[in-house]
């Protein structure tokens, strides 16, 4: 047993001083740190000035209600910059360029020639490729006033027509039909909890894949690597094989779990900074609706697929004997993993639908669907524990059949062995 924590705590320290782990955790946590901060900074060089939009005195009734319609708002976003008719389209066009292209205006309404007691059409000019802002502003103020120019013909009052305007609330609460059944999930989440339950799964969703990724990789390149230039030779007959690979198994998980902290409390730092407190509570988020239990099963999920997969990966890794065949060698376990994310990815938008349900069930992609499922909907208890239950099961078999093909793989030098040769070599050793 001694031999195991020694192999762990080298794996451990050596991973710990490469300058590649170093470097990319800075790097990674740096990034981070933007990407948090980035609405906060691209803020502060934004102008809070409103958009001045040019129009055509007396080229349409709209635009004294416009105009009226923009000075009456206290907070607005807009401006109206009224322009001279010069008599034709092209010369108000021309003029309305000019003042363009002096600053004073960054584009103009054109109201288009419509049948009579039929509201206009409007286009909305300007040399900027994303001015939806403004496109937004005015279609909101000119909706208002369309109510306001056909509310008198159809002999609506101002305080029908003021009923008409008030905006419409829809609150949304997750419920479980099932209640008193035994479900896992939270019933009774807000639209805010929702919200906040969904970017965690995402969140963790990708954590998962790329700590699955990463720490797979490593662990059966440093194994291939170890074996290619015969160090293996020499620690075999000091160290076990099964207690090797147990070891970089766990010693690795320890490297990943520690850059994973550290780049939490990265994100955690940088949320209970005072401006990203205050975005969020804009957008109604609260950190803390964060349920216990859907904590405990993204820790348990994120435990069981990673040694699920570091087997998987470790047992790779022992039948290869040059670094350069590996990334081939690993492929249809990457592939496995790649199939689980991209399907918990694209299922957040239906995570009831039949796929996500059957799937949530089979062990390769359980710890990515079925933690999808505890987050983002209501599962029978039974139904989580199996799904548990059986990739723990799997885990087992999976952890039995790679100890039985790293222990003879390690010292089959070559060419790849096929599947009936290292079943026969695999005979020769027991467990």
């Amino acid at each position: 047993m001694n031999k195991f924590w020694t192999v762990l705590a080298f794996t451990v320290v050596n991973k710990f001083r490469t300058k590649s782990f170093i470097v990319t955790s800075l790097i990674i946590a740096v990034v981070l740190t933007i990407g948090l901060n980035a609405p906060y900074f691209i803020g502060k060089f934004q102008t809070d000035e409103a958009a001045s939009v040019g129009v055509i005195e007396g080229s349409s009734e709209l635009v004294p209600l416009l105009e009226q319609h923009v000075n009456d708002q206290e907070q607005t976003e807009l401006v109206l910059v009224k322009v001279e008719d010069q008599g034709s389209l092209e010369e108000n066009e021309r003029v309305l360029k000019e003042r363009i292209a002096s600053g004073e205006m960054t584009g103009y309404l054109l109201f288009d020639e419509t049948e009579e007691l039929a509201f206009p059409t409007m286009t909305y000019k300007s040399e900027k490729t994303m001015d939806f802002g403004t496109v937004s502003q005015l279609q909101q103020a000119l909706q208002v006033i369309k109510v306001q120019v056909v509310a008198p013909t159809l002999g609506l009052t101002t305080e029908q027509v003021s009923q008409i305007n008030a905006p419409v609330v829809v609150n949304k609460v997750q419920i479980s039909s099932g209640e008193g059944a035994g479900n896992v999930g939270d019933a009774g989440k807000t639209e805010g909890e929702i919200a906040v339950a969904t970017g965690m799964v995402y969140v963790l969703v990708i954590v998962l894949f790329i700590g699955i990724m990463v720490s797979g990789q490593l662990i059966a390149s440093e194994i291939t690597a170890e074996k290619s230039s015969r160090v293996m030779e020499i620690l075999v007959t000091s160290v076990s094989p099964l207690k090797q690979m147990f070891g970089k198994i766990f010693g690795m998980f320890i490297v990943g779990i520690s850059q994973l902290l550290l780049l939490g409390a990265v994100v955690l730092v940088n949320l209970m900074l005072p401006h990203n407190q205050s975005m969020l509570t804009d957008m109604n988020l609260d950190l803390g609706s964060v349920g216990f239990l859907l904590i405990f099963y993204a820790l348990l999920f994120y435990l069981m697929g990673f040694f699920l997969y570091a087997a998987m990966f470790a047992a790779v890794g022992s039948i290869v004997s040059r670094t350069e065949d590996l990334g081939q060698a690993v492929m249809p376990v990457t592939f496995l993993s790649m199939i689980g994310y991209f399907i918990a990815i694209f299922g957040i938008s239906a995570p009831d639908s039949s796929l996500i349900t059957v799937t949530s069930f089979i062990p390769f992609f359980s710890p990515f669907i079925m933690f999808l499922r505890v987050g983002l909907t209501d599962p029978a208890v039974w139904e989580v524990w199996l799904s548990i239950g059986l990739l723990a099961a799997t885990i087992f078999v999976m952890g039995w059949l790679a100890a039985k093909i790293y222990r003879t793989g390690v010292l089959m030098y070559g060419k790849r062995p096929s599947l009936k040769e290292l079943r026969r070599a695999m005979r020769a050793y027991k467990i």
